[in-house]
């Protein structure tokens, strides 16, 4: 069964992405700061497997902060345990303020939160979980549980006919002995970091937080470049429904934004796909028939 660890795994977007890939058959190694919630989302996502025909699928939730060290190794001993890991999602967020203000009013301790939770923290757990994910067979062990899908991706921009370099941030990918046919199948697992349009849109109040995205979209595409073997995704979900959002803008009616599973089909066509390293936008991705930009 192939392996993906999971963090913020007890609501939201990290929970519905953990429940589709328990019904596919993947074990899980899935964390939440709170032990309450996570060990009643592990249960469900044991059934999830169960429920699908497959068996109750193998869950290990450990609860801890993600800025820990510690509880870093003991999310990735854990995969090792369960025979691998194919798949690393960096999902757990912080605003670093409640709610979100100005920069002039910004606190910087805040600040200095939401970088050590959105961009410290992430490359912490790939450097831990790196080893393991090198040596994943990601696609043979993936494709035995994964639905038929299309695996063609393509720069929306190019209408010219020519190969699509699925290594859009190595340069000399061609002249290092690589495959750049579409799409790249990598040796390797898989990363998938949740990133935010706030990230690239100069949004009042959303300063802090999408500074942090920011820079964890430049660690994302430097982390690509640097690891041709394994594939780097990094996704604005999109506007969603969750505890985070009700917390950035707590006087916002969110009651018309989709709820969180809404975005977890366009996540697993990236798996199903074997998209090349890039920016993705979950909208681009669920609306592309075929194809699928980098952006």
């Amino acid at each position: 069964m192939p392996v993906a660890i999971i963090t913020g795994a007890s609501k939201g977007l990290g929970r519905a992405l953990a429940a589709a890939l328990a019904g596919r058959g993947w074990d899980l190694v899935v964390d939440a700061r709170s032990a309450g919630p996570l060990e009643e989302a592990a249960r469900e996502l044991r059934a999830a497997g169960q429920g699908a025909g497959r068996g109750a699928a193998r869950v290990v939730a450990l609860p801890g902060d993600v800025a820990d060290a510690g509880h870093r190794a003991a999310l990735v001993a854990a995969a090792g345990e369960l025979g691998g890991l194919d798949l690393l999602v960096n999902n757990a967020s912080a605003l670093g303020a409640e709610p979100l203000v100005r920069l002039a009013d910004h606190p910087l301790d805040g600040l200095r939160e939401a970088l050590e939770v959105n961009v410290v923290a992430p490359l912490g757990l790939i450097q831990e979980a790196l080893p393991l994910l090198l040596m994943s067979s990601y696609l043979p062990s993936y494709e035995e549980f994964a639905a038929p899908a299309e695996r063609t991706f393509h720069d929306s921009g190019d209408d010219n006919g020519e190969a699509y370099d699925s290594h859009p941030y190595t340069e000399n990918a061609r002249n290092a002995g690589l495959s750049v046919s579409p799409p790249y199948m990598g040796t390797g697992g898989a990363i998938l970091n949740i990133s935010s349009d706030a990230a690239v849109e100069a949004y009042p109040t959303w300063g802090g937080y999408g500074a942090a995205k920011a820079a964890l979209d430049q660690q994302s595409a430097v982390l690509a470049a640097e690891e041709p073997g394994l594939r780097v995704w990094w996704v604005d979900p999109g506007d969603m429904r969750t505890d985070l959002y009700a917390a950035a803008v707590p006087d916002d009616d969110a009651s018309g934004r989709p709820l969180p599973g809404t975005v977890v089909p366009a996540l697993l066509r990236l798996l199903d796909g074997a998209a090349p390293s890039g920016r993705y936008t979950a909208a681009s991705v669920a609306a592309a028939t075929g194809e699928v930009s980098v952006r």
